[in-house]
């Protein structure tokens, strides 16, 4: 196979993140962190609590104060405010859900609406009620009348309608019962058949394992492994030294 035939097989790169550094105050959290999200995939940044999972997400969002080189659809989105990159199409679903518990689910989901955008899919809430049957039967409901699990995936719907290109999920199996996590990992599998690329946070390695193509793993905000998820499954060094508890 010819060179370029090779490039041209390579999945694109959607974002890609090199040298980021990132800190709170003066303590420094990540240490030149690299990491690429390809189109279609499901990228899973690994490591034990506070490894910097959740920081690297917050970085590339632009919510910490961060240094290094980030790129998303061939933007350069490392100085740029929260909200444009929000606009650019990176949706972002943090772990404390941060929903509106006053509001009802579909005015949740009427928040985070934002204009179609060409060659990705359109989510509305008919769309998403299919996909969370559980939102469906409670469209109504005050957010804060949901268990916590009902939360996430008003959480996930509210950033989906905002049409992205790229979600960073931030712990979605944290704790939320046993079949919560499934239709969770049913979710992210339907949002990759979509075409959608997902960076997720996780250290659940079996929920990782059953959704993720490729695996980065933190240690002390720092890159441990680096591979496919096929490789990390194979490789129980590293599973045991910076994923076991």
């Amino acid at each position: 196979m010819s060179s370029a035939a090779a490039r041209a097989d390579r999945p694109r790169t959607l974002l890609a993140v090199a040298g980021l550094t990132a800190h709170y105050g003066r303590a420094q959290i990540l240490f030149d962190v690299d990491l690429e999200v390809h189109e279609g995939e499901v990228l899973a940044l690994m490591g034990r609590n506070g490894a910097g999972k959740s920081t690297t997400m917050k970085a590339i969002m632009g919510l910490v104060r961060r240094r290094g080189r980030i790129t998303f659809d061939g933007h350069d989105i490392a100085a740029i405010d929260p909200y444009r990159i929000s606009r650019l199409g990176v949706g972002y679903v943090p772990e404390d859900r941060r929903i509106f518990s006053e509001l009802t689910v579909l005015e949740n989901l009427e928040v985070g609406r934002q204009p179609a955008r060409a060659g990705v899919p359109s989510w509305d809430p008919a769309r998403l009620f299919a996909l969370f049957p559980n939102l469906g039967r409670m469209p109504d409901r005050p957010g804060g009348r949901m268990s916590g699990g009902e939360q996430q995936m008003l959480t996930v719907a509210r950033t989906l309608m905002g049409n992205p290109r790229l979600v960073l999920l931030d712990e979605p199996s944290e704790g939320v019962a046993p079949l919560i996590v499934e239709e969770m990992a049913a979710m992210i599998l339907e949002l990759k058949r979509e075409g959608l690329s997902v960076l997720l946070s996780e250290q659940n390695i079996a929920f990782a394992a059953a959704v993720g193509d490729r695996a980065v793993v933190l240690e002390k905000g720092q890159v441990r492994f680096s591979g496919s998820m096929d490789e990390l499954l194979a490789d129980e060094r590293a599973r045991e030294q910076y994923l076991s508890v």
